[in-house]
């Protein structure tokens, strides 16, 4: 059932209205786990969308299989979404940095403070995005060390390729899952694809994963494909290509590939010349997880990272 989390007056007589699908077993009992699934919270970031549709689908097939229940958020950020903006349009702010919010504060945290509350009592929750629309990011799951403990062994259960957790002090406190994990809603912050688009194979891989973690937890006992384990980041290295010129860039590498250090992974051409400005060459040896996708590039410009060490 379609359910209305928070509605909100804007101006010409409209309103902003953010919705969730709620799904529930055959026989509700009263003592069911809940599982939350968000997305949408910048609004030029559509990968979700297509795991909400395609989660609900399998789910919907097989209901008697449900033993728990579903909340699936399809856009916290639904002027976003309509006029394909990542931050909330008028407000020019970032959704993802406003949490928990404030009932008593402005528009925005009144209605970040609603959607936390909404959220909590969730027993899992999956916060999914995808990158901006000049990297594409092999499917990852992203966690602070402070959850470490907590997160990882849920985040095994994904079926994604990576869980890179990173040091307690590239943390933003103001993020949504920030603030859920803080109030003990474990939360798994899914960042995967491009922005603007839509990768197919991405999210029937995370749908998969989603169900096993299900499964595993004792919210669904219904069908599960193939399962892979994810590669661990902890005390690997990560190596960062940035561009150190303008021009056009051209990637040789994919998502995935094994590659070392020195290795040629792209090259930034000159349009105007016909020359190659600069070979764009792996910092060490590891396993490519971003790539860069729009080709227009200046000095600083993010190319790509390899995750360091063994990967097999």
């Amino acid at each position: 059932m379609v359910e209305t989390v928070v509605a909100m007056k804007l101006p010409v007589d409209e309103k902003l209205r953010i919705k969730k699908q709620r799904v529930l077993p055959l026989a509700v009992t009263g003592n069911e786990k809940r599982i939350s699934i968000v997305t949408g919270t910048h609004g030029d970031e559509l990968e979700g969308q297509f795991v909400c549709y395609e989660l609900l689908r399998r789910i919907n097939e097989n209901i008697e299989c449900l033993k728990g229940i579903v909340d699936v958020y399809p856009a916290l950020n639904p002027l976003g979404v309509d006029s394909i903006s990542r931050g909330i349009p008028m407000f020019d702010l970032d959704m993802n940095r406003v949490f928990p919010g404030d009932e008593e504060g402005p528009m925005i945290e009144s209605l970040a403070k609603e959607i936390i509350d909404d959220l909590s009592g969730s027993d899992y929750c999956f916060d999914i995005h995808a990158s901006n629309i000049f990297l594409d990011e092999m499917p990852q799951i992203r966690i602070n060390e402070i959850s470490e403990k907590t997160l990882v062994p849920l985040a095994k259960l994904t079926n994604i390729d990576l869980v890179w957790v990173h040091a307690s002090a590239t943390v933003l406190e103001s993020t949504l899952a920030y603030s859920l994990n803080s109030i003990g809603v474990p939360t798994l912050v899914v960042e995967m694809g491009v922005g603007m688009r839509i990768t197919r194979k991405y999210g029937y891989q995370l749908v998969e994963g989603i169900l096993n973690l299900m499964k595993h937890e004792g919210l669904w006992d219904g069908p599960v494909g193939e399962v892979k384990m994810p590669i661990i980041s902890s005390d690997r290295a990560v190596g960062y290509m940035n561009s150190n010129t303008s021009g056009i860039y051209v990637p040789e590498c994919q998502n995935g590939d094994i590659v070392k250090e020195g290795d040629v992974l792209g090259n930034v051409l000159d349009p105007l010349s016909g020359e190659i400005a600069e070979k764009i060459k792996s910092p060490i040896d590891g396993m490519v997880f971003t790539r860069r996708e729009y080709p227009v590039v200046y000095g600083g410009s993010l190319l790509g990272r390899v995750l360091g060490g063994e990967t097999s």
